[in-house]
């Protein structure tokens, strides 16, 4: 059975339960645990969160399917923001919830992280790849309680630096990225150290804000450098806006992106501007693997549409996460106690698990170690073109 309760303040929340049961019983019942979620499933990145939730529902009914452990979960629509994220967190924390998974955007994980890291709350995010999202930045040590599903961001920087030299073979590249958004300004920074590194002379950098919609004067500029390549470190529906704009700017050169631009093609009504593009992401839909194909079949049969990255790494996430509390409990520990949010830690720290997007084991600061996937915009289709 599910109850559903709705209540609109100054934002919407919404209160779920996998399982029958209230928060506050479920907390002293070792036979189920309560969760809280944060997503944006409202505002201007609700295309994420809802992607997100999806992905955290599927695994968490999945389980609890499974019977034994019963996983229950709280969640509140966070809009996208740092600030409503952190009052996100507070109402969780005062419904009594076990761990945290969230939040999606960078910004908002960001914001939420050293809150969480003060009260010792197991946190998992799915998506966040900003680099300081594990980090306190204050003593450059990880917070040890926080903890990823995705890349970070100079990982994927870096990596398509040397993408755009050892296969493209670039001498020079421009950039244009989203000046108002950290995941964005993390990329460009990644790439940018890095390509000037491997001898790779940056020829134009050009930036844009959350509203922006006219990219004509930022593509026009680049456009006179012709660049070997094109770093576009940007959201897909961006990369819709941009494409089409970057051909109209006459740029015709090699477009490189980050996981950001999973699912592009579905907000992009002709796909021949970015023809030949690629992008480095985490997940790859037509994987043969068995793990990725009942995935794959499994959420499709839920929800009617192929997973994209972000429902991939949101149901790795939930399975990290539920497997640390899993052993928590049958180490003997409750909820109740702080020594049950010690053990969650410590479990989620020895992650060895095959899962949906590759095999994944944490390091020293709590960031995924697994394969990376470089995707083509082929025929205007994403093609795997094999791990780099």
């Amino acid at each position: 059975m599910k109850k559903i309760l709705k209540f609109l303040n100054v934002n919407f929340i919404i209160l779920f339960f996998a399982s029958c049961g209230s928060a506050e019983n479920n907390q002293n019942n070792t036979n189920e645990v309560t969760i809280g979620i944060l997503a944006p499933l409202t505002g201007s990145v609700a295309h994420f969160g809802v992607s997100v939730y999806e992905g955290l529902r599927l695994f968490i009914d999945e389980y609890n399917a499974r019977g034994g452990l019963q996983i229950s979960y709280v969640i509140f629509d966070e809009q996208g923001t740092p600030t409503e994220a952190v009052v996100g967190y507070n109402w969780l924390m005062d419904q009594n919830v076990a761990a945290i998974l969230g939040s999606v955007t960078s910004g908002a994980t960001l914001a939420v992280a050293p809150f969480a890291n003060e009260d010792n709350m197991p946190m998992i995010s799915a998506t966040s790849t900003h680099r300081n999202v594990t980090i306190n930045t204050a003593t450059e040590e990880p917070w040890g309680n926080v903890f990823r599903a995705s890349f970070i961001d100079p990982f994927q920087g870096e990596k398509m630096a040397e993408f755009a030299r050892e296969i493209i073979g670039a001498n020079t590249a421009a950039i244009l990225f989203n000046s108002e958004t950290d995941y964005s300004i993390g990329l460009r920074d990644a790439f940018s150290q890095r390509a000037t590194e491997l001898g790779i002379t940056i020829v134009a950098e050009e930036s844009f804000g959350n509203d922006t919609v006219d990219f004509l004067g930022q593509l026009t500029n680049i456009a006179t450098t012709n660049p070997d390549v094109f770093f576009i470190p940007a959201y897909h529906q961006d990369i819709a806006l941009i494409g089409p704009q970057s051909a109209l700017a006459g740029i015709n050169t090699v477009m490189l992106g980050a996981d950001g631009w999973d699912g592009a093609l579905s907000y992009i009504g002709d796909p021949s501007p970015i023809e030949g593009a690629f992008f480095l992401s985490g997940f790859y839909a037509q994987s043969t693997t068995p793990i990725v194909q009942d995935f794959v079949a499994n959420y499709q049969l839920r929800f009617e549409t192929v997973p994209n990255m972000f429902a991939a790494q949101a149901y790795d996430a939930a399975k990290i996460l539920i497997y640390a509390i899993e052993q928590a409990v049958n180490d003997g520990y409750s909820p109740s106690n702080n020594n049950f949010r010690n053990a969650v830690i410590a479990n989620m720290a020895n992650t060895d698990i095959d899962a949906v997007t590759g095999h994944i084991v944490f390091d020293n600061y709590n960031n995924p170690q697994k394969t990376a996937f470089i995707i083509q915009i082929v025929n205007g289709e994403e093609v795997f073109w094999g791990n780099f």
